[in-house]
């Protein structure tokens, strides 16, 4: 299950950053349900291209995402 461990990940720097959700969206322009749904882990395989968005709106890299 290593793609949970990227929602799990997405939730710790973002709290981190204390970003909301709603944020990460907007700075992904990604939908939040999309959001939502990696990073509680019902999105099992988001796309490289949704986590270069994300990651770039947590201003880290798509490595520090998925380790």
């Amino acid at each position: 299950m290593a793609s949970n461990k990227i929602g799990v990940n997405i939730k710790k720097i973002r709290t981190e950053k204390g970003y909301s959700l709603e944020k990460i969206a907007r700075l992904a322009d990604l939908s939040l349900n999309t959001i939502v749904k990696v990073e509680s882990g019902v999105n099992q395989n988001p796309t490289f291209e949704t986590l270069q968005k994300i990651a770039k709106a947590l201003d880290v890299s798509v490595e520090d995402i998925i380790q």
